[in-house]
């Protein structure tokens, strides 16, 4: 089996602030963390919004869609309508890398939280999140596992992660 460990090192943070949070969810980037979100949701009837690029990723993914769950293909980040919904939480793991800070400052006055994967500074060169960091009132970083996961708010204090 394949090791899930460096696929897998945002789920601390990750569920940590769900279970702090109500409303809805947004994963940019379906994998190891849809399993977990969509059983999280499911128990507390929150809806959770799941979009992947990749059409072979999907349709492994497809069997989470449900009425909470939505589990949705795009070809195209730019045109996903993200923007127009308040998130509780937001999860930006997505691919092609260079698009995940776009995605977050297209998400910066519309969510709660946002937790980018993949942050650690050796790195940024992929992600670019150094780029939007000034953008964001509040900041965190989870350094216990690695890839490092960041979290950024402009409405919620970060302090208490």
């Amino acid at each position: 089996m394949k090791d899930m460990s460096a696929y897998a090192t945002h789920i601390p943070i990750l569920t940590k602030i769900v279970d702090m949070t109500e409303g809805p969810i947004l994963e940019l980037g379906i994998g190891f963390s849809t399993t977990i979100l969509h059983a999280m949701c499911k128990r507390n009837g929150r809806e959770l919004f799941s979009y992947e690029n990749d059409l072979e990723w999907h349709g492994k993914y497809l069997q989470y869609n449900i009425a909470n769950h939505k589990v949705w293909y795009t070809s195209d980040w730019s045109q996903i309508e993200i923007d127009k919904t308040r998130w509780s939480v937001v999860l930006i793991d997505h691919r092609p890398a260079i698009r995940r800070h776009v995605e977050a400052l297209r998400l910066k006055d519309n969510a709660d939280y946002i937790i980018l994967h993949d942050s650690e500074p050796e790195i940024d060169r992929f992600y670019k999140y150094s780029r939007i960091y000034k953008h964001f009132k509040y900041r965190y970083d989870y350094t216990k596992c690695l890839p490092n996961t960041t979290v950024v708010s402009n409405f919620k204090d970060l302090s208490n992660l």
